[in-house]
């Protein structure tokens, strides 16, 4: 299955929700009226953009209305598709070109967070990468277990210590290991940690402290894993993790299990974050590299 049939597929049950209903409503106009955009807006909503994502859409698109004299109210589905993806577009791409690069990887318990490391790491991978894992979520015996599976299967080196350790020093120990074996990326797992746990809070600057002491040339990457089925709730987590955390992207996983896409496009305009994957299956292959465009264009098909 090619990129764009993976997104359409994983965006489904947004398209069916949202796209079907727009259809509908532009299908009942006549003329493009205010009454038009007061129910487009609603959509969006539902759809989980968000108020100030959606009423910035719509007003965009009235523009479009106006500058190109449209009357057909039909043709509005374009204008969405076009504006959508100028919206959400920027900055998706990984860095991670020097040697070593570093990505922490941060979020709640339950999201997928672990998960998202290995399907990263095996990407990395494929690119002929040299990836080491360092479990560095040490509040669970499980996670680093499971990290250790990840390792495994995409062929990945892992630094770990005892259930229980300092995190901070399973991250220092990995990044001595990387530079003394020519590693070129190295992820860091960490506890799914609640933005109201001031003490993990405090534990996720201290391992901040370190990277950029010990890698202070670094690329790095912070990367947010949310999960798309809570929606809004989503965006709610996200703002209080950019108050403590130098967020650099959004992962966001288990599109493919909600109606809810739309959150996207909250994420985007409201945080100025910019989503460098997303989550449409279950497969290894199911994290795909955002692509603005093409999810865009998946979201709005008839």
């Amino acid at each position: 299955m090619g990129l764009f049939s993976k997104i359409k597929e994983g965006l489904k049950k947004t398209r069916e929700s949202f796209s079907a209903s727009l259809d509908n409503m532009l299908g009942s106009y006549t003329e493009i009226d205010e009454s038009l955009f007061e129910q487009l807006e609603e959509l969006l909503v539902m759809a989980d953009t968000g108020v100030p994502t959606a009423e910035r859409i719509c007003e965009e698109v009235k523009k479009r209305v106006k500058a190109q004299r449209v009357t057909d109210p039909t043709q509005i589905f374009e204008m969405l598709r076009e504006t959508v993806a100028e919206m959400i577009a920027g900055d998706e791409e990984l860095h991670v070109r020097t040697k070593p690069s570093i990505i922490l990887v941060i979020g709640v318990n339950g999201v997928g967070k672990t998960t998202t490391i290995g399907k990263i790491a095996s990407r990395l991978r494929q690119e002929k990468k040299k990836v080491l894992l360092a479990a560095a979520d040490t509040f669970r015996a499980a996670a680093i277990e499971q990290l250790e599976v990840w390792a495994e299967r995409s062929g990945s080196e892992i630094v770990k210590h005892p259930e229980g350790s300092d995190p901070a020093s399973v991250v220092y120990d990995a990044i001595a290991a990387a530079k003394s074996r020519g590693t070129d990326v190295v992820i860091c797992d960490t506890a799914g940690r609640l933005h109201n746990k001031k003490n993990l809070m405090d534990e996720l600057a201290k391992i901040n402290r370190i990277i950029d002491r010990e890698l202070p040339d670094a690329d790095k990457e912070v990367l947010l894993v949310l999960d798309a089925t809570t929606g809004q709730n989503a965006v709610n987590q996200a703002r209080e993790f950019q108050n403590v955390a130098n967020l650099t992207g959004i992962v966001l996983t288990k599109l493919d299990g909600t109606a809810r896409g739309g959150v996207v496009l909250a994420i985007r305009e409201e945080l100025k974050l910019p989503v460098k994957f997303i989550g449409v299956g279950e497969q290894v292959d199911d994290l795909q590299p955002f692509d603005a465009k093409a999810f865009s264009e998946a979201l709005f098909t008839r």
